[in-house]
């Protein structure tokens, strides 16, 4: 990828950026759930102070200019912005590229009235503020296109292609950057098939300062020679966090991305008031084709909520019909069964009903986290959340194994609906991935609706206070090493090899709101010297799951595997860096509510086109009332986002699939 071009002043990130970085991040960790104050992130909605001056600065600017600025700035007024032609690439492009190479845009486009807006496209900022806005958009753009090429993650055409034009280069499709997925499975072919693996390597995997890197045999580590795979560069990523905290900060740039997000508003409500009908008429002249039959994908669901509440009551009464007697669960080294375990609750599963179940989360749980994580025990009892919803337990996760394949044919039978589910791995040992995969593959989870991803709680306080882990490397060790392994050697490691086929990213998952107050630099301790109780920042966290994640995806594309995406929760609630680092890391988020806070981070998560899987319903039980999820508006401004469960069994109706939630983001919650 060609390096960003840029003067050598604006090349050096002293002290003083570094100084004033840091105070803008502490500004806005600072007091963060009592703090109404506007954000140095904002900007009002309605300025009309800064609209006055606004206007009396150009004026006066106007007057005093010389001709050579005149000249300038009228020539800056008749700029067509247009999109850059690219040449067709030398390599041979896939089938769907050639099929959208020579193929028109639109096979029938509707007779749509059309506004095009011409003249000045500085929106209200002077000609040299908007020369700086447009060097440090460029820039974090750029930003954004080497972290997701280093990691095989997706960078969308049209933004590379104005990137390519601005370096007066041509684009070309590069095949060699981007994910590999599993093909899809063929019809008769078993997807737990291990006859195919590829040979065993015998390579050697070290964790060093929280990077595993790979080596050729066990002595290589000490001579200090690894594999040639590319390798993060961890000053390099605080150097360009840095700039991206400073620029989102900045005056000119919060005013200009502020005004070209109202602009694009407006642009939809035009298009909406004047072709409203037209798009109407088009809807219902599409054959076979409505609301309920087009094909929806819930990318953000997690596994042990994936069942609504009606479909759990019932798989708790079927359960104990047929298995009342059987022994299903260990309590202080004795085993019981199902029966002794509902009589020792005081519970008769025929007299409960889906209110006496309690798993929603309703007003009691909103801001309060720990309220919401304690919905996912039916009745308020851990022993039936350890026997229906847990993949380890004295019948080897059986109930959840069947739970989930009910979920998975029920989509097939719905046709048109898809998820995603996530299953946990918690850092805490590293035999946590051969027996997650034992289960997964003995049990047989396969859907040809469904694909997998893996969550990490960010939960290192927990296990460090009761001695489970003793730094922070060690965690990283326990989730990566193992996935190192297998793909270095994956008839050595069958069962894991075989599950990783099914898995499309990791997830970082946890409570945003807590804040560990502290800044992620190159002064941070390393992973095996964060020895203390406290729990790293989320950026800190963020970093490293995507160092590693860089060096396996690579890794794994030289052995012909599929790579993984880095998707985290991001942006539900906390510091705005949290979104900061996710642009800088992540393939795409979920939730993004904080965007709303800032206007250049959103205006650049538009610009790069990154996915955002949002979840009003579930954001309704926990973090932000219904009425007020920017889901609307970010879709009104061209944000790319989509529709998701999050929590079925807790959320209100106990929704299933995105259609229900899309159904209620259109007509309000039920």
């Amino acid at each position: 990828m060609p390096q960003v071009k840029m003067p050598a002043k604006e090349k050096q990130m002293d002290e003083a950026m570094r100084s004033f970085a840091e105070k803008v991040f502490a500004s806005e960790v600072k007091d963060e759930e009592t703090r109404h104050e506007i954000s140095p992130f904002d900007v009002e909605e309605i300025c009309p102070i800064s609209h006055h001056e606004m206007q009396e600065h150009l004026i006066q600017q106007e007057s005093q200019a010389s001709p050579e600025k005149q000249k300038k700035r009228l020539r800056l007024k008749t700029i067509a912005l247009v999109l850059p032609m690219a040449k067709m690439s030398s390599t041979r492009l896939s089938t769907i590229d050639e099929v959208m190479s020579t193929s028109p845009l639109y096979q029938a486009v509707p007779n749509f009235q059309r506004v095009q807006t011409t003249c000045d496209y500085a929106s209200g900022v002077t000609v040299e503020d908007f020369e700086v806005v447009c060097q440090g958009l460029y820039r974090a753009l750029c930003i954004r296109e080497k972290y997701m090429r280093h990691s095989l993650q997706r960078f969308p055409r049209t933004p590379a292609q104005y990137l390519r034009s601005i370096e007066g280069e041509v684009w070309t499709a590069d095949q060699s950057c981007g994910p590999v997925f599993t093909p899809p499975v063929k019809k008769g072919e078993d997807p737990f098939q291990a006859d195919n693996l590829p040979e065993d390597l015998g390579y050697h995997v070290q964790m060093q300062d929280g990077v595993a890197y790979v080596y050729a045999d066990a002595a290589a580590p000490s001579r200090g020679q690894p594999k040639d795979l590319p390798y993060p560069d961890l000053e390099g990523f605080i150097n360009d966090m840095n700039f991206l905290l400073a620029l989102i900060a900045q005056g000119p740039v919060k005013t200009y991305a502020h005004r070209r997000l109202k602009f694009l508003s407006s642009k939809f409500n035009l298009h909406e008031m004047l072709n409203e009908m037209e798009e109407l008429k088009e809807l219902k002249n599409n054959p076979h084709r409505d609301f309920y039959n087009c094909r929806k994908v819930d990318t953000h669901i997690h596994a042990a909520a994936c069942m609504n509440q009606k479909h759990l009551l019932r798989f708790i009464k079927k359960s104990y019909r047929l298995d009342a007697d059987r022994t299903v669960f260990q309590a202080e080294g004795k085993m019981l069964t199902l029966k002794e375990v509902f009589a020792q609750l005081n519970l008769h599963p025929y007299d409960l009903t889906v209110d006496s179940l309690d798993v929603h989360a309703g007003r009691q749980t909103f801001q309060r986290f720990d309220k919401f994580n304690a919905k996912y025990n039916p009745v308020g009892a851990s022993e039936l959340r350890d026997l229906y919803l847990k993949t380890e337990n004295a019948i080897d996760g059986e109930y959840f194994a069947t739970i989930i394949k009910e979920v998975g044919s029920d989509l097939e039978d719905a046709k048109y609906q898809y998820a995603e589910p996530r299953l946990s791995i918690y850092g805490r040992s590293p035999s946590e991935w051969d027996r997650l995969a034992t289960w997964f593959n003995k049990h047989r989870i396969y859907s040809p609706n469904m694909k997998w991803m893996i969550q990490v709680p960010r939960i290192y306080d927990v296990f460090r206070a009761k001695n489970f882990l003793p730094h922070f490397g060690k965690m990283l060790e326990n989730v990566f090493v193992p996935i190192f392994e297998a793909t270095l050697n994956p008839r050595a490691n069958k069962e894991l090899s075989i599950f990783l086929r099914h898995i499309t990213g990791f997830d970082s998952v946890d409570d945003e709101s807590k804040h560990s107050g502290h800044m992620f630099s190159t002064k941070s301790p390393k992973p095996q010297e964060w020895v203390h109780e406290k729990n790293p920042s989320y950026t800190y966290y963020v970093y490293y799951m995507y160092a590693n994640i860089l060096v396996l995806n690579n890794l794994r594309r030289e052995r012909g595997m599929n790579t993984f995406l880095f998707r985290p929760h991001c942006g539900e609630a906390g510091a705005i860096t949290h979104l900061l680092a996710a642009f800088m890391t992540a393939d795409n988020i979920s939730h993004g509510l904080n965007l709303k806070k800032s206007p250049v981070l959103q205006y650049l998560y538009f610009l790069a086109q990154v996915p955002i899987a949002m979840s009003p319903l579930s954001n309704n039980s926990l973090f932000l009332e219904y009425a007020k999820n920017p889901l609307l508006d970010f879709h009104r401004k061209g944000l790319m986002v989509s529709l998701s469960t999050d929590d079925p069994m807790a959320a209100r109706g106990g929704c299933r699939a995105p259609g229900r939630d899309l159904a209620a983001a259109v007509m309000g919650p039920p």
